[in-house]
This record gives structure tokens, sequence and C-alpha cells, in this order.
């Protein structure tokens, strides 16, 4: 049994989750939810024990000085609350940690026990893939679920997927078992600048969360981030001949995909998103604070072997993101046609390293 005092009774509560590693690909979704923690103010109110789930040699713990004395930070996964005002007022559960190294099945029931106790709605994972998605078209959003019924009402795609999964895909499925409504939502990043941070990716996937859970989000500093960021790759890539036409290839085919969906309900998804913006008192809008984690500028080459464009990655399954529907990230512009395809666990990730620290997931939106 959880106890868990000091928690008030939450109204319509939704749990929000985000897991660092294969399935976060440019520290997009963690970084999603470490943004709604920060604007809300969170308070964390429960730690998962760092030595059930976690192989220290694997993610290792940091030392750090507090007025001079030596603390150690051990990895784990946190969980908080935030308290969401407005006309309809909302409470948020946000789950925010490293994808585990063993004992998946305890994990996720351990989520799951939190999520009874609390009297969590509807569980929402996010994660992000690499994919062949070039960096200057709206980010592909996908939301997936395994539960039919859950699909229709709420124009999700229902996961055909089979082949290697995350966490992501894992507390997915225990959710379902469980009874419990769950959906993952899925931005593609780009694999050829996957280095995080990727505000363009977390902006994306709060638009898409927003429309969702039917709150405002408050973006703060992100859609300013998210403008530089798309510079700076743009200039990065300028730089590069070869680089510059494989991006103007991933361009090419994007925008022939999206063209029969220029129209209707996509246009129409926007036009509201930004009525809503624009009411004042529509849900809530705490002054804006900063938007993402410092980092340096993305870069597109790779430190280990000098090439200058990465390898197109292999694909895991016969696809990555099921069905073809897509939503419209950072710049207001018309879905893709088609979801992005993601790369294998063995594909780079950001920091040159297989499937660590944001690489290429599982490919599994919600299985």
């Amino acid at each position: 049994m959880i106890e868990l005092e000091g928690v008030p009774e939450l109204i319509d509560p939704v749990m929000v989750a985000a897991f660092e590693g294969w399935n976060d690909a440019g520290d997009a979704a963690s970084t999603a939810v470490a943004h709604l923690d920060r604007e809300w103010k969170g308070e964390v109110f429960a730690a998962l024990d760092a030595e059930d789930y976690y192989d220290f040699q694997v993610n290792r713990p940091t030392v750090f000085l507090d007025n001079g004395v030596r603390k150690i930070t051990w990895p784990t996964t946190r969980l908080s609350v935030v308290r969401v005002g407005g006309d309809k007022p909302r409470d948020l559960v946000l789950v925010r940690g490293i994808e585990p190294s063993m004992r998946w099945r305890s994990f996720c029931n351990e989520l799951l026990a939190f999520a009874h106790e609390l009297g969590v709605e509807m569980v929402v994972i996010l994660g992000a893939l690499l994919g062949d998605t070039p960096h200057t078209r709206p980010v592909p959003v996908s939301g997936v679920t395994s539960d039919p019924d859950l699909a229709r009402t709420m124009d999700l795609e229902e996961t055909r997927y089979e082949g290697p999964t995350g966490i992501v895909g894992i507390l997915q499925e225990a959710c379902t078992h469980a009874g419990v409504p769950a959906v993952s939502l899925w931005a593609a990043v780009p694999h050829y600048v996957s280095q995080p941070p990727n505000p363009k990716a977390t902006l994306a996937l709060l638009n898409r969360l927003e429309d969702l859970i039917g709150l405002r989000i408050p973006l703060g500093e992100l859609p300013e981030d998210a403008r530089a960021w798309q510079l700076g790759v743009d200039q990065l890539a300028a730089e590069d001949s070869e680089v510059a036409e494989y991006v103007q290839t991933l361009e090419e085919a994007r925008d022939t995909a999206e063209l029969p969906e220029a129209s209707g309900e996509a246009i129409a998804r926007e036009f509201e998103r930004y009525l809503r913006r624009r009411e004042p008192g529509a849900g809530p809008g705490p002054g804006p604070g900063v938007a993402t984690e410092g980092g340096d500028s993305p870069f597109l080459r790779d430190p280990g072997s000098g090439r200058t464009r990465p390898p197109k990655p292999e694909q895991p399954g016969p696809e990555s993101v099921p069905g073809p529907e897509s939503v419209p990230g950072a710049t207001g512009e018309n879905p893709p046609g088609e979801a992005p395809e993601s790369g294998s666990p063995e594909t780079e990730g950001p920091d040159g390293e297989g499937s660590e620290n944001g690489g290429t997931p599982d490919g599994d939106p919600g299985k």
C-alpha cells in the first residue's frame, strides 16, 4: 500500500511521463516534462528506489558540493504533482526519470500503483525517435494507443508495431492490461542533427499534449528557442554542400507527402489552437520562464568518424510509427502526410554512442 502524505486530492489527474535514454532522441521528451514541472512549479512527492532499477555502471551517480559538504545524486525516477488553475482546473502527475536498467515489470507496476492511488484518469507517455525528417519542416508528432476504443474517441492511431521496444512501449502495455487509458506521443527528430537539446521537437510535443488533454500550456521562451535552433542548423547545413543537398532531398520528399493533407482538419486544428491562445483567461498562464536547459549549438558532423552526413538509420521493423497521421509542430504549417521512419537501436545517439541518452528509440510508439 502506497502512503501519499501531503498530496492533496487531485482534480481529474493525468499522468505525463518521459524517460531519458533510448526513447528520448534529442532529449525532446524529457525536456518537455521538465518544462511542465518548471513552468507549473511541480512539487516532488515520491522517488523510486534507485537500487531496484538502475545499473550504476551504466547510469552513474554524480557527486556535488552543497555548502562544502559532498553529496551524491543517484539516478532515479521522480514523481511530482502540479495544480493547473483556470476555468477548468486539472492536475498533472509528472513522471521524469531514466529508462531503468532492470526489472521493467516491477518498475511499471510501481508507477501504476501510484496512478491508482492518485486516481489518475489517463497516462500520456512522451517519446522521441530519430527519423528521415528535415529540420526545416514542422516536427511530425504521432499519437498512438493500444486501446481501439481510445483510438476512435480521441482520433489516435492504434499501434500495429512489432519489434524491439523500450520502457515507453512496456509502460503503455502495462497500462492497457491494468485498464488505465494510455497514449504515447512520439516526435520525430532529424537523424542528422540529433544532439540535444532540440527545442523544436519539445515544442511540438507540448503542442500535441495541449490538444490531447485540453490545457493551455505556458510555453515561455520555447518558441524563440525553437526558431534560434532552426536558424543555427540552417547556417551549419549551408556550410556543407553535401548536407544541404541531403536536406533538400528530405524536404522534397516531405512536401510531396504533405500535399494531400494541406486542407480541412489540419488547418482547423491549428486555427483552434491559435484562438485558444488569444482568449484571455483560456487556461493557466503563469509568467514565462526558461524553456530549455542550456547546451551548445547542434552540429552535423559525426565526431567519431569525421563524416559530414551520417548514414540513413536502419529500420527496426516494417513501420516505426503506425498510421499516416501526424501533427504540426512549431511553425503552424500543415501536417505531413505520414509519420517518419525511425532508426535502429544501434544508430548513434546524440553523444555518439549506441542506444544511450537519446539514441534511436524502440520505434514502438505505443506498443
